[in-house]
């Protein structure tokens, strides 16, 4: 078993501070790879039944690993170089039927594109024959085929945001760049680098109350679960959880086994419940859905708090994941991660506990394979380091240039106005 650190843990650090007027900075515009040989594809997705926006879609592009995912509001905008010679972009959701629509190379914005969704009717004949412990110790043992045994450096965006009751109080987001070691190493070899990123933070002295998560885009590591099983989905740990199948899905136009799974002892920290996702030919883990669980909060307390002021009581409420893969040249490769915190914050003596909501995403916009150099030690971020602490303010509309994105929702760009407006 792996320490501790390599556990599922979010660290929230609550500090009293006092707000210091950032300064201004100029950033550079313009294409990151310097020529601004790229055009860009946006609009929103929605279901073609019922015309609901549809978040959390991947769209890429087929043939390579360009991608994003769509955001609350169902919409994204996908940047894609016209050196690739690009005829199609794709779209899939889980439920969904994979959809590919024609681009030419040229700018195509704020169009509207349909997914379809698909019929439940799957064999179930197929799903009653597997005994689900069977079935997670097959794709268990089926990692090191499925999953990629060389290094790949990942470039990947993140954003994480903080609210105090429904007003943000905490905005930061940054182009990363994520060393994986193959499948089957060890993770400590494992390294991300912060490329470039901004935050914005509340000035309000209400606001005083910091919240701050720790290690935030090393979540692509620690929380790749197939690559860091401990907890959940180690042979060693399989003992720890009951499983039971539930019905099939599609993914990717694929059919899933799902598999529930939720603890059935007690141990000196939280398990998790939740929900795999696994191919039905590969055997491969595409998606992970999964909670801790909250009935001793003390313990999972520990699991999610590293620090606050003395006199403040903390009461974690919910820490929620979803990790999912995508397939490309018959391997499987970390895709999306999304984390959710949520607990209440009061001060003794006081008659109301305060709100607070943590959510944390990740998504793979490209992937290098071949002959990989690590990203150094020095240039490492840490699971000490905060990415608030690491990243520069707010000021640039073209911040960043070429680089996919999640786009925002309107909610946070209404957030990102307001906040803006509190340091003039």
């Amino acid at each position: 078993m792996k320490t501790t650190a390599h556990y599922l843990k979010t660290y929230i650090l609550l500090l009293v501070f006092s707000m210091i007027l950032p300064a201004a900075h100029a950033q550079e515009n313009g294409d990151e790879n310097g020529n601004g040989s790229y055009f860009t594809i946006s609009g929103v997705v929605k279901n073609k039944n019922n015309n609901n926006k549809l978040e959390y879609v991947n769209v890429s592009v087929p043939g390579t690993n360009i991608g994003t995912v769509t955001n609350e509001d169902g919409e994204f905008s996908l940047k894609i170089s016209k050196a690739q010679h690009v005829s199609n972009i794709e779209f899939s959701l889980l439920g969904f039927f994979n959809s590919r629509f024609p681009v030419s190379g040229e700018n195509l914005l704020n169009s509207t594109f349909y997914l379809t969704p698909k019929s439940k009717d799957l064999p179930e004949v197929v799903v009653t024959k597997w005994d689900p412990l069977k079935l997670m110790q097959e794709a268990i043992g089926k990692i090191p085929d499925n999953y990629n045994k060389s290094p790949n450096m990942l470039t990947a965006f993140y954003r994480e945001t903080i609210k105090k009751k429904r007003s943000y109080i905490n905005i930061a987001e940054a182009v990363i760049r994520i060393y994986k070691t193959g499948y089957g190493e060890d993770i400590n070899h494992d390294r991300v680098q912060i490329l470039k990123g901004r935050k914005l933070l509340s000035t309000k002295k209400s606001d005083t109350l910091a919240v701050k998560l720790q290690g935030g885009p090393n979540m692509s590591v620690i929380a790749d679960i197939v690559k860091n099983p401990d907890i959940i989905l180690s042979k060693e740990t399989l003992g720890y959880f009951k499983y039971t199948m539930e019905d099939m899905t599609i993914i990717n136009d694929r059919p899933h086994f799902v598999v529930k799974f939720e603890p059935q002892v007690e141990l000196p920290y939280p398990l998790y419940y939740g929900k795999f996702f696994i191919d039905s030919q590969t055997k491969a883990f595409t998606r992970a859905e999964f909670n801790l669980d909250m009935k001793d909060r003390n313990k999972a307390t520990q699991m999610i708090l590293r620090k606050k002021p003395a006199g403040l009581r903390f009461n974690p409420e919910e820490l929620s994941f979803v990790v999912s893969y995508k397939q490309v040249n018959g391997l499987t490769y970390l895709s999306y991660i999304r984390n959710e915190v949520k607990f209440k914050c009061d001060w003794k003596r006081r008659l109301f506990a305060t709100n607070y909501t943590v959510i944390s995403e990740m998504v793979v916009t490209d992937m290098q394979s071949g002959s990989i150099a690590s990203i150094p030690g020095k240039e490492a971020f840490r699971e000490s380091h905060s990415l608030s602490d690491k990243v520069m303010n707010f000021y640039d509309d073209d911040f960043w240039g070429s680089y996919n994105i999640i786009e925002p929702s309107e909610s946070l760009e209404s957030a990102v106005s307001k906040l803006k407006k509190e340091y003039k």
